[in-house]
């Protein structure tokens, strides 16, 4: 191992040898490079190298702590597994854009400053959109177009921040900011277009399901937990930062609902479950800021199982909407296992991961007093339930049988949903070993018997509650339609105004170009009269009357300089 080098930079740099491999040689290059960063990061310790000094500016290229160590790992873990899911595609242009998405996402957790924060955000960026367009279609050309605006003005604005806070501070170390400089808001704002705040999320929904079937695996695992990263990193406590995460757990639930993608679904359950996150970097304690490492960590797991298992089925079935499929259980059981896995651990069943990690920042919300946000999150998690961990399951693989069959998914998906599914099940049977690599010590049980019980109270009532509906009739009707939520004011409002300037413009400029070549056409012609052939300045004069001008305008001038 290099001794301080960025483990994100054995990615990025292996990326750039990929055209020159093929074949089985290809595969194993591909799946060892997560596996030398890992032994990197394991290899590096904690620590700082790399200081270095450019234009006067100190930047620090490495910087390895408890908290960065956690983002770290499963970045690694989540690479890996990416890569083996997607062992199928021949595409060189996907393969190169996954590693680079991933390596530069790891590179900026392991960053010391501002600088090479920013350097490798905009590569994520860069890099990520390419996954979009591989499906190389207008629709997934167009949310590709969208989502490279928004992730590159997130850049933009966190460039601004970064030379607004060294004008400010003298330095560009990655550390805690308080809210009271421009800078600080503008590093808030380009985190928040990235962790998917209120009226910034709209991103996720509209660019990850445009993605190839193994490009929204690879998308879901890492831009919106380095914005988490960078929230907890950068603003730890700040309250303004609960009453956003609240938003964000509530407001997405209503869309999964009704939503007929599966994809589509577990994007807006994603956006939800930031908000647990965002709420717990804005209670700030120790509790909570492991409680942000650890559901980061299990969020990582179930969100890329559950988008494997719906990708699988998309790549079988060529639809991954409820009302287009079948009973895949009979088709896809293995699949259908996983997903029924990583639907579980969404709900926080007790064995699964998430029943460890979200009770973390539940304890750490009631620690602090803070009752409505525990219920706000009490409301989120009952939610989730419905939405996602009984909907995808129940209508995307249980439906009646009409018949239809296809292929299990291959062998490599299916060893890649495994591997995830280990991870989510090992920390949910031996949370305090999980617990051992969070940034803060502590002395927390999650299996205490008020803590088990009431949890599977909410799973028993939320699912009792999803079946009546559904035997009623009552639940919402899953229709083939999209739905848009504040996206609407961009994708519909504003390009229909949009439209219509641009009509009033062409109106306008067609009447100023009529009326100036009006007047052109005028005053030629007020030439052609007076200067032409047959006009008042055109005519021809004798030589008398010409020598007679000449003498009269010398006269003049001639008065004129000898009167002065």
């Amino acid at each position: 191992m290099i001794e301080g080098l960025n483990p994100g930079i054995i990615l990025i740099l292996g990326a750039l040898l990929v055209p020159l491999t093929s074949g089985v040689i290809r595969n194993i290059y591909l799946l060892l490079l997560p596996i030398l960063g890992l032994s990197q990061m394991i290899s590096l310790g904690l620590g700082s190298w790399g200081e270095i000094e450019v234009l006067g500016i100190a930047l620090t290229l490495t910087k390895i702590d408890a908290f960065s160590r956690v983002f770290g790992l499963i970045f690694h873990i989540a690479a890996f597994a990416g890569i083996l899911y997607a062992l199928h595609v021949r595409d060189t242009i996907q393969q190169v854009a996954t590693l680079l998405y991933a390596g530069a996402s790891i590179a900026a957790v392991f960053s010391g400053d501002l600088i090479s924060l920013f350097s490798y955000w905009e590569l994520t960026a860069i890099s990520s959109v390419f996954l979009i367009f591989a499906s190389r279609t207008e629709r997934s050309y167009n949310a590709g177009m969208r989502y490279l605006l928004i992730q590159v003005s997130s850049g933009v604005i966190l460039l601004a921040g970064v030379i607004l806070y060294y004008a400010d501070q003298g330095h560009v170390n990655f550390g805690a900011l308080e809210l009271d400089s421009l800078a600080a808001w503008l590093f808030l704002i380009a985190f928040g277009i990235k962790a998917g705040f209120p009226l910034l999320n709209n991103w996720i929904q509209d660019a990850y399901p445009q993605a190839t079937v193994t490009g929204t695996v690879i998308l879901s695992a890492f831009t919106t937990k380095l914005a988490i990263y960078a929230l907890a990193r950068s603003f730890a406590g700040e309250d303004i930062l609960l009453w956003i995460g609240a938003i964000m757990v509530i407001f997405p639930v209503f869309h999964a609902t009704l939503e007929n993608d599966l994809r589509k679904t577990m994007a807006y359950s994603l956006n939800s479950q930031q908000g647990f996150m965002v709420i717990a970097i804005g209670i700030g304690s120790e509790l909570a800021l492991n409680g942000v490492a650890a559901h980061a960590t299990i969020s990582v797991l179930y969100t890329c199982l559950v988008f494997m298992g719906t990708g699988a089925v998309l790549y079988r079935n060529g639809t991954a909407k409820i009302t287009e499929l079948g009973a895949v259980y009979k088709s896809m059981p293995v699949t259908t296992f996983f997903v029924i896995i990583g639907s579980l651990t969404i709900i926080a069943f007790p064995l699964t991961g998430a029943f460890a990690t979200k009770s973390l920042i539940l304890s750490a919300s009631l620690d602090m007093k803070l009752v409505l946000l525990w219920c706000v999150m009490l409301f989120g998690a009952v939610a989730v339930i419905d939405n996602v961990g009984l909907k995808i399951p129940a209508l995307g693989f249980f439906k009646k049988d009409d018949g239809r069959r296809t292929k299990e998914a291959p062998f490599h998906m299916l060893a890649a949903m495994g591997l995830l599914s280990a991870c989510a099940i090992w920390i949910g049977l031996f949370p305090a070993k999980f617990f051992a690599l969070l940034p803060y010590e502590m002395d927390y049980h999650v299996y205490t018997a008020s803590h088990v019980v009431t949890q599977l109270q909410l799973i028993i009532f939320a699912a009792l509650g999803f079946a009546l509906a559904l035997r009623l009739g009552v639940y919402p009707a899953i229709s083939n339609s999209s739905y848009l939520d504040t996206d609407w004011l961009y994708r519909r409002l504003t390009k229909k105004w949009t439209i219509k300037i641009s009509e009033w413009v062409s109106l306008v400029w067609a009447f100023v170009i009529k009326t100036g070549l009006n007047l052109v056409d005028r005053i030629i012609e007020i030439s052609r009269q007076t200067h032409g052939i047959s006009g008042t300045m055109g005519r021809g004069f004798s030589s008398a009357v010409s020598v007679f001008l000449i003498l009269f305008i010398l006269s003049i001038f001639t008065l004129i300089f000898y009167g002065s």
